[in-house]
């Protein structure tokens, strides 16, 4: 004879699989849309209801052994989904009634990888995406650890599915997002976030594109100077130069465009060339002056790879504003704009960092270094009013969120260097 309270909670589970299944069905993106307006009042009724609240607990009490309830735990998420997509305001306070501690509980779970896993990363990197209150929320509950350990499986084994990867990409993209916040920045120096990105790099596994990319994120800004003296301490200068003197083939096939690890790699070097002091400033600049300077070589062979590529979008964009000028049109803020995007687009932000990872270390008091910087300007037909050019340009457009006073002091910090160039 079965437990008449074992029923009753059988048929409880499976009638919340049934609820959920509804409300994922109401709060379905298109449905959504069809009525904006009433859209607006079932969100608003079910925030006034700390639905989120709710759903976590229910969630909470699901046994994802049951392929019902592991439905039930999709179509829950679902609901969260559609709803951050409507209204992306929603995500703090979706965070804050519980659903980040879940969800961080759910993806360290000792379970076999799933589609719920999977889903658990979209939505970690939903709530993370341009929220500096949910990123601070995932470091205050120990998330950068957590997206370490689950990143660490990937040091030296690719993702056996598609799925897994995609898991993967998601993880490293909410790794990324909260090392735009400075505390993260701490967390993940303190949790040897570093040590495993480089050796993700050295293994040459799948992960090796995302983890440049979380390199550059920690150490960019006055922010990532603690990063860039540790990396140093680490030995990553012996990781990241290869990479700067050929960008390799593995590459590409990982999805990363030849651009996009040339920015990454030569944004790595800058921000260590602005935030590095004493011995490991001296050990970054001996890499310059080793071999017969071959990486000043390599530096500059790429620095005529994106001028030819910048200026000749330049000569289009020139092209086309003639001829709105010809027809009388006006060339308003947000053309501007968009012709500045598609110039970044074509390679100018690489362009800028090229341009003063050459002005640095030609301010370094090392006369070699400066010597073959111009003697190879001068063969190749370049110009050092070109180089202050478009150095001039990248202090005029910093910002990035910073204060005032940071734009000001960093503007100024890139006129000197300028002066002596």
């Amino acid at each position: 004879m079965r437990c008449p309270n074992c029923v009753g909670e059988k048929r409880r589970r499976s009638g919340c699989g049934f609820l959920f299944q509804l409300v994922s069905e109401l709060t379905d993106i298109d449905t959504l849309h069809e009525s904006e307006e009433g859209a607006e009042v079932l969100i608003d009724a079910l925030l006034d209801g700390q639905v989120v609240a709710l759903l976590v607990q229910n969630m909470e009490r699901l046994d994802e052994q049951v392929k019902e309830e592991a439905d039930g735990i999709y179509n829950t998420l679902a609901i969260i989904e559609n709803m951050a997509e409507f209204r992306p305001d929603l995500c703090t306070e979706a965070a804050q009634q519980g659903l980040m501690l879940w969800l961080l509980k759910r993806i360290k779970a000792k379970m076999p990888f799933d589609a719920n896993k999977l889903y658990c990363s979209e939505i970690l990197a939903i709530l993370l995406q341009n929220n500096d209150s949910t990123r601070d929320l995932l470091g205050e509950q120990d998330g950068i650890d957590v997206l370490l350990q689950q990143l660490s499986v990937f040091k030296r084994h690719n993702p056996t599915t598609v799925e897994e990867q995609e898991m993967m990409e998601n993880l490293f993209d909410s790794l990324c997002s909260c090392l735009m916040l400075g505390a993260n920045r701490d967390r993940f120096l303190k949790g040897e976030g570093l040590q495993l990105m480089n050796l993700m790099l050295r293994e040459k596994k799948m992960s090796r594109t995302s983890a440049l990319k979380v390199l550059d994120h920690g150490m960019i800004g006055p922010e990532g100077s603690d990063n860039c003296h540790k990396f140093v301490d680490i030995l990553g200068l012996r990781t990241i130069f290869p990479l700067f003197m050929k960008t390799p083939k593995k590459m590409r096939k990982a999805g990363l465009s030849d651009k996009e690890h040339e920015e990454h790699v030569c944004s790595i070097i800058a921000s260590m060339l602005r935030n590095l002091k004493a011995q490991q400033r001296s050990r970054l600049l001996n890499k310059f002056t080793e071999n017969d300077c071959e990486k000043v070589d390599r530096l500059m062979e790429l620095h005529f790879k994106y001028l030819e590529a910048v200026q000749l979008a330049d000569k289009r964009i020139e092209g086309e504003k003639h001829d709105m000028v010809r027809r009388g049109e006006i060339i308003e803020d947000a053309v501007e704009d968009e012709f500045y995007l598609r110039r970044l687009d074509a390679g100018l932000f690489v362009l800028q960092l090229l341009c003063y990872i050459m002005v640095e270390i030609s301010n370094a008091g090392i006369p070699q270094l400066q010597q073959r910087v111009h003697q190879i300007l001068n063969l190749r037909g370049g110009s050092v009013k070109v180089v202050r050019h478009i150095m001039r340009e990248y202090a005029e457009n910093i910002g990035d969120g910073k204060t005032e006073e940071f734009k000001e002091s960093e503007q100024k910090r890139i006129m000197d260097l300028l002066e002596i160039f």
